[in-house]
């Protein structure tokens, strides 16, 4: 099968452990895109944070960012695809998070907003490691009157709503009660964070937006991804990938497994089925 439309999670999947893209699958990408593949990056990340990783792999196919909530090409400025949670559903999160005690984040396609003043240090901490080479619009709101401002401010704007913690245990309650509003999508993306979207969004139906304005049939989508969030699109291709590291739950719905993230199972899983093909 020619695969022609190729779609990479980004964290654990395209970076390995120390959130690096090895050279080798730079290369392997760029071959594979050079041959007139779409190669895609789609991850639960703010698009500016997606579209800098797909810069990096030298690619100028559109970026999924924000599990699909957001799609956008790069170099033409056109936004594929917009859903946004709303100033209601919004401030409706925003008091369940005050009710239980939890750190609100809210993110646009360009602005990450937080409430935990320590994030800006772990953000800072980052860059000064070289975990994180480029620089994120990012905001701390250090009061609820703050956030109903922002939040009427960025009503058009606001795509998803995010909730990291330590102890699952923690969040139990707060999870059951997101669970009974069905304008939410609530998804997980690794073990300690919860992505929360309209209702519909997924990486799925975002690949298969991409797959219809370029009139890609599903056996000729390749995916790639790690974690629950990535089982949708993973599903809807014709060939899903999940990375060694990945989850079992993963792996059990994927056709293929691939090598882990510090082992370049990107860049061997496209070598294997794209490039020797």
């Amino acid at each position: 099968m020619a695969y022609k439309l190729v779609c990479i999670d980004v964290d654990g999947t395209l970076l390995n452990s120390k959130h690096k893209i090895t050279e080798r699958t730079k290369e392997v990408i760029l071959k594979a895109h050079k041959l007139g593949v779409h190669i895609v990056i789609s991850t639960g990340r703010m698009y500016t944070d997606a579209e800098y990783y797909s810069n990096l792999i030298g690619v100028k196919s559109p970026v999924i960012a924000s599990n699909g909530a957001f799609i956008k090409e790069k170099d033409n400025d056109v936004v594929i695809y917009k859903d946004v949670l709303g100033e209601s559903l919004s401030l409706d999160l925003l008091e369940i998070f005050r009710k239980h005690h939890i750190t609100p984040y809210y993110c646009t396609p360009h602005r990450f907003y937080y409430g935990n003043f320590m994030f800006k240090l772990f953000y800072l901490a980052t860059q000064i490691l070289g975990t994180r080479s480029n620089k994120l619009d990012v905001q701390y709101v250090y009061s609820w009157e703050q956030w109903k401002r922002i939040l009427h401010d960025e009503k058009e704007n606001i795509v998803k709503s995010e909730i990291i913690y330590k102890d699952p245990t923690s969040i139990y309650e707060l999870r059951n009660e997101l669970k009974k509003i069905d304008e939410l999508e609530i998804m997980d993306s690794s073990k300690y964070n919860i992505e929360i979207t309209r209702k519909g969004v997924s990486k799925g139906k975002a690949v298969e937006r991409l797959a219809l304005l370029y009139g890609v049939k599903r056996e000729e989508i390749m995916t790639i991804g790690d974690s629950q969030n990535d089982v949708s699109m993973i599903e809807y291709a014709g060939l899903g990938i999940a990375m060694g590291n990945a989850e079992d739950a993963v792996k059990q719905k994927a056709d293929y497994v691939t090598d882990s993230n510090d082992n370049e199972g990107v860049a061997n899983a496209i070598n294997k089925f794209i490039i020797e093909n």
